[in-house]
């Protein structure tokens, strides 16, 4: 079953409300105000938006409104309340206490409505059969196809995919907006979650390495490590991004003489320009493969090669969600089957890495 992702946001709907209840959120999923007021779904659609993103005009963007209307959606929804959820006296934008608490709970209301509607609408409603992944953009295109196919087989799965950068993932994981995520993990660059809170398990192995061109091998425009006189024509992730700082961890042990001649924060953008003989871009195997470019080449050796976990988080606290367990135990059951695949195979390809020399200075 392929992933079923959708775009289309639910229309705001009005709910009459009573007192919040004392115990908490969860049990106002009849969500109420107090003076009988009315409340729209989307303010706590805004609300997670403007929490996750942590800036109003981002938040305002992804919703799809100018930001002046979306602050007075906030206002209201804090009006509603009766406390403020936004500190608006310090920047970056920051959650009250009162935010924090209403937050952890916002997102499990949201869907309880939402589900509610569909359900007395007439639409059966599988919740316990959905599942809501957040991975990277590299990794949701040369991965999950295969992962999908594999873990949802004979059962009835569907899927809600979201991909960003690893700082949004992760905030969409601690505040529940997603069952599990899937991210690269080197032990210099570690993903913080906190072990008591979230279980772990490693899918897998690959390396991420330097790929040209044939046609720019040919020509001898990417021999690594390059030369002052002739350096290499770099295509490098923007500064920020997840894997622009594995590579530095590369060239700092590997230098090489280089320019940088084009940047972006996606994979599949430095691999159509490697494609074209730009240059030189780190990718991963998975990457490579699954765009079907054959006319890329591996370029350096292991020197300038790193290997990856490919890693899945979840919460503890979803150990009662039993499409979720079933879920998992999937993924620690391919885990198990694979378990060193992917490193053993670099290694036999590339040998046992080298010690590093410092040949050079990569130029700006």
């Amino acid at each position: 079953m392929e992933p079923d992702i959708c775009y289309r946001e639910p229309a705001p709907v009005g709910v009459r409300s009573h007192a919040l209840p004392q115990s908490g959120y969860r049990d106002g999923a009849a969500i109420a105000c107090n003076a009988g007021g009315l409340m729209e779904l989307r303010w706590l659609q805004d609300f997670l938006m403007v929490a996750e993103t942590g800036n109003f005009t981002r938040a305002a963007e992804k919703r799809n409104t100018s930001q002046a209307a979306f602050s007075r959606r906030i206002k209201s929804l804090e009006a509603w309340l009766g406390f403020d959820l936004i500190d608006r006296s310090v920047y970056p934008t920051q959650l009250t206490p009162q935010g924090e608490r209403f937050r952890e709970h916002a997102g499990e209301l949201l869907r309880q409505m939402l589900d509610s509607r569909v359900e007395l609408g007439g639409k059966p409603l599988r919740r316990n059969e959905h599942i809501r992944i957040a991975l990277p953009f590299a990794m949701a295109t040369a991965r999950l196809p295969h992962w999908w196919q594999a873990w949802s087989q004979e059962r009835r799965l569907s899927c809600s995919v979201v991909v960003g950068n690893i700082h949004d993932l992760v905030t969409s994981l601690v505040s529940d907006n997603v069952d599990l995520m899937i991210c690269y993990h080197h032990a210099q660059q570690p993903i913080h979650l906190d072990p008591d809170r979230y279980e772990r398990v490693t899918l897998g192995t690959e390396f991420l390495r330097p790929y040209a061109s044939e046609a720019l091998v040919a020509k001898g425009g990417a021999s690594l490590p390059g030369r002052a006189s002739h350096p290499v024509p770099l295509l490098m992730y923007s500064p920020g991004v997840y894997f622009a700082r594995l590579v530095d961890l590369i060239l700092e042990t590997a230098p090489i003489f280089g320019v940088r001649a084009i940047e972006s924060d996606m994979s599949d953008v430095l691999c159509g320009m490697a494609l074209s003989g730009r240059g030189v871009a780190w990718l991963t195997e998975g990457t490579v493969a699954a765009s079907g470019r054959k006319r890329l080449v591996p370029i350096g050796g292991n020197k300038w090669a790193l290997p990856l976990s490919l890693v899945a988080f979840r919460g503890r606290m979803h150990d009662g969600q039993r499409a979720l367990n079933l879920f998992w135990s999937e993924l620690c059951r391919h885990s198990a089957g694979h378990a060193g695949g992917g490193l053993a195979k670099g290694l036999a390809k590339t040998g046992s890495r080298p010690p590093a020399k410092r040949p050079g200075k990569l130029l700006s």
